[in-house]
């Protein structure tokens, strides 16, 4: 476990179960599955190993499911990193990431290296194929992992426009990107007085035309509505959207509040 800011703490997993996991990097999502608080370990089933068979495990032992975002892959060491988000112990993915030890067990639904994968894994929504030379990236401190991820993607020569809410300056990420990116971090005490203002504001002071621009909107859902809405009120092409609702304020931690 590393702190990587003041709200944002990555930790590694690894095992010899995770040799057979494969990745589609960009923004690919999987499920971490939390124990209950008297397990030690997530209970799974014993036959059918898929997220559809955790669905169908008694409440009782049913292990809680968060959604995360890889942030990055070594198959070859049979690990990956995932960063939390802290905010205390104010629900059970943030509470387990700050106890987190050496030993702890979780259990993990992902792509798996034998399956035959699509181009586009299941659980990556950045479309490549719609980049045409500017990239538009938004998001929260949840969409940090993968506005980070995509960033050190984007080949060099690709021009990409980021805005991004998080809680402090001290939280802004240092990333290695090859594409001509300019960033705007919008510290929530510094810009705001309400969630999502900031980005809010900056998306409609800005013109949005350009033939080659692909969006990508993914935080809270109600920040990720308005600036769709406002991106297609100024003339950009629904197609070229993509956005999600990361989790919705007031809600459950960590359950993802839908997509399109």
């Amino acid at each position: 476990m590393r702190r990587l800011s003041p709200h944002l703490v990555r930790i590694t997993f690894g095992g010899p179960e995770l040799a057979g996991m494969a990745s589609g990097g960009l923004d690919q999502r999987i499920k971490v599955l939390l124990p209950l608080a008297e397990q030690e370990a997530p209970c799974l089933p014993e036959e059918d190993r898929t997220f559809r068979g955790v669905r169908e495990l008694p409440e009782e032992r049913r292990p809680l499911a968060r959604t995360y975002t890889i942030r990055a892959h070594r198959p070859a060491r049979a690990e990956f990193d995932v960063d939390f988000v802290l905010h205390g112990a104010t629900g059970p993915a943030s509470a387990f990431a700050e106890r987190a030890r050496p030993g702890d067990q979780v259990g993990i639904v992902g792509p798996n290296a034998e399956y035959d994968h699509a181009e586009r894994f299941s659980g990556v929504e950045y479309r490549m194929d719609l980049l045409g030379g500017h990239a538009l990236i938004v998001g929260d401190e949840t969409a940090l992992p993968a506005i980070g991820s995509i960033l050190e993607t984007l080949p060099a020569g690709t021009r990409a426009t980021t805005f991004v809410e998080l809680p402090e300056a001290a939280d802004i990420p240092s990333l290695d990107v090859a594409a001509d990116v300019r960033f705007r971090w919008l510290p929530r005490g510094e810009f705001a007085a309400a969630r999502g203002d900031s980005v809010l504001e900056e998306i409609r002071s800005q013109a949005w035309f350009d033939a080659g621009l692909y969006a990508w909107v993914c935080g809270e859902a109600s920040m990720v509505k308005a600036v769709r809405r406002q991106l297609l009120d100024s003339g950009l092409d629904a197609a070229r959207v993509t956005f999600m609702g990361y989790w919705r304020e007031g809600g459950a931690e960590g359950e993802p509040a839908g997509q399109g």
